[in-house]
């Protein structure tokens, strides 16, 4: 292919329609014919990066290889393509303003009046181009965030008409995700939320080439119809996407209604092979026929919002696959949990998570955590946060150290087992300046970790700031916790572990951005089968 083609998905009528689960289903179809696809996430908020945001204002912060911190739609998107993403995969309102001013702060614009048309347009119709230019994709899918008739998204919008202009007949194409509702007092669906929702679209200079209608209830012949005639789309390029018991279901949903054919017909593609979703099938056949169950508690305190944790809830998707297993996780708020009610709250799981998370608010819980899993015997699995509190719970209760802590929780503790790395220390901006992106790590012989991933040397995504304190690793090791993997440049502790508990992990880490529905990832993978043999015993 010489050119590459785009494809762009907007949403209306309300936004968690699931506008990146149909783009990474299609993207995964694209991929299975034969096609180098990628998707690439815009957001029309005005943070240059997910991550400052709490977890609850837009669910948890996606990290990639190259260290971006991202929205969490991308990490659907590596779980279905098993393709890294990159900073040029998530662009936000704020990051292209950003751009803007400072090109302007250096004359670039040779003294013309900034405006939202052509300048900051420009800067967006750039970046949507930039993976396109690259060499090494056929198909860039586009998905643009927020909902059709929003202020904010306006810009991304008209960027998107006048990118399709200058692309040419066949170089660019437009799917619009609507809602189809129905009304329990009529019984029946209704159309007109989706007719208003395109002619929203149609306002701004963009017709819609697909309908994509999120529904409860089958969408019948006449309604596709109905709805072709009143939205101008061909009848076979409206597509319904029901509700499915699993995000994993929508990639076959998607090819039975057509969507990839319909979309390279569009696009003047041919459409090569059939899709090869034998692996995919495989995956969705064991999620579905579980041979055992296990109940998994994550020790968080963001778990309110289930989105907080998404990676970390997909993950023990794939493992439970890969273990023929069914994981029920059960969520547990740590600033609820403390030493006395421990055992009412914990005493019935197979395994404990104690998640990630920032600030002072719920770490008692988590350590009260880490030692009833340590006391009892239960797989115990620590995830940056969690295997900080690992550290200061082994501190505390076995080497003596009672007011062993973080200095982000207690700058004046006497024994800061977790301490702020020394580059960190003058830094005043939080944005982007954590130790972030791919690591390496390299791992010990003959530890729990290395039987794990089979290998000595790894690479893992970080998102952490304040890191194991150094001065402190003899003396833990002499009391049995185990630093057995180490970063070889700078030498910090990247995992630790009990060598004579059954399962006791916490890695500094995020291997959870790294596990995708081709290739679960080996922590999870281990620890749910740890926790089936728990229940077994």
């Amino acid at each position: 292919m010489n050119q590459t083609k785009y494809i762009f998905v907007t949403g209306g009528v309300t936004s968690s329609l699931g506008k990146g689960i149909i783009a990474a289903s299609l993207a995964k179809l694209l991929q299975a014919r034969g096609y180098r696809t990628t998707i690439q996430k815009f957001d029309p908020y005005i943070n240059v990066d997910p991550g400052t945001l709490n977890p609850y204002e837009h669910g948890e912060c996606y990290v990639t290889d190259d260290g971006a911190e991202t929205d969490l739609d991308l990490g659907h998107y590596e779980r279905f393509l098993n393709v890294p993403t990159s900073q040029a995969n998530n662009v936000t309102t704020g990051r292209v303003y950003l751009s803007v001013i400072e090109k302007e702060r250096r004359g670039e614009f040779l003294g013309k009046t900034v405006q939202v048309v052509p300048h900051i347009t420009n800067e967006i119709k750039e970046r949507m181009q930039l993976l396109g230019k690259s060499g090494d994709f056929d198909i860039v899918i586009t998905e643009i965030g927020g909902t059709v008739g929003d202020i904010e998204s306006l810009p991304y919008i008209e960027s998107v008409r006048q990118l399709i202009w200058e692309l040419g007949e066949n170089n660019g194409i437009v799917i619009h995700l609507t809602l189809v509702p129905y009304l329990a007092a009529a019984g029946e669906l209704k159309t007109k939320p989706t007719q208003h929702s395109v002619k929203t679209l149609m306002e701004s200079g963009i017709k819609a080439d697909i309908l994509v209608c999120r529904t409860e209830h089958e969408i019948s012949q006449d309604l596709r119809q109905k709805l072709a005639l009143f939205c101008n789309v061909k009848k076979e390029a409206v597509i319904q996407s029901i509700d499915a018991s699993t995000i994993y279901e929508v990639p076959n949903l998607m090819l039975e209604e057509g969507l990839d054919r319909v979309a390279l017909k569009k696009l003047d593609l041919p459409e090569k092979n059939t899709p090869d979703l034998t692996n995919w099938n495989e995956f969705l056949f064991r999620l579905k026929n579980p041979k055992h169950e296990v109940n998994i508690g994550l020790v968080g305190k963001y778990v309110e919002l289930q989105d907080s944790y998404k990676s970390i809830l997909e993950a023990f998707i794939h493992a439970g696959a890969a273990n023929e297993t069914k994981v029920n996780v059960i969520s547990i708020h740590s600033e609820y949990l403390d030493a006395n009610s421990a055992e009412s709250q914990l005493k019935d799981l197979d395994g404990i998570l104690v998640a990630p998370g920032f600030g002072g608010r719920g770490i008692e819980g988590k350590i009260d955590t880490v030692r009833y899993a340590r006391e009892n015997n239960i797989p115990f699995f620590g995830i940056c946060l969690g295997m900080q509190m690992a550290v200061i719970e082994y501190s505390r209760n076995v080497l003596g150290y009672a007011d062993a802590n973080s200095t982000e929780m207690n700058e004046n503790t006497t024994h800061p087992v977790i301490n702020l790395m020394e580059e960190q220390k003058n830094i005043e901006n939080k944005g982007g300046t954590m130790r972030l992106g791919a690591w390496k790590c390299s791992i010990k012989e003959n530890t729990l970790a290395q039987k794990i991933y089979g290998k000595t040397e790894i690479m893992e995504r970080h998102r952490h700031r304040y890191e194991f304190n150094g001065a402190y690793l003899n003396e833990l090791e002499k009391a049995g916790l185990v630093a057995s993997g180490v970063n070889p440049d700078t030498k910090l502790v990247e995992i630790v572990e009990i060598p004579t508990h059954p399962f006791f992990i916490g890695v500094q880490y995020h291997p959870e951005y790294k596990s995708t529905v081709a290739n679960p990832h080996p922590l999870f993978v281990s620890f749910v089968a740890a926790a089936v043999q728990h229940k077994n015993k």
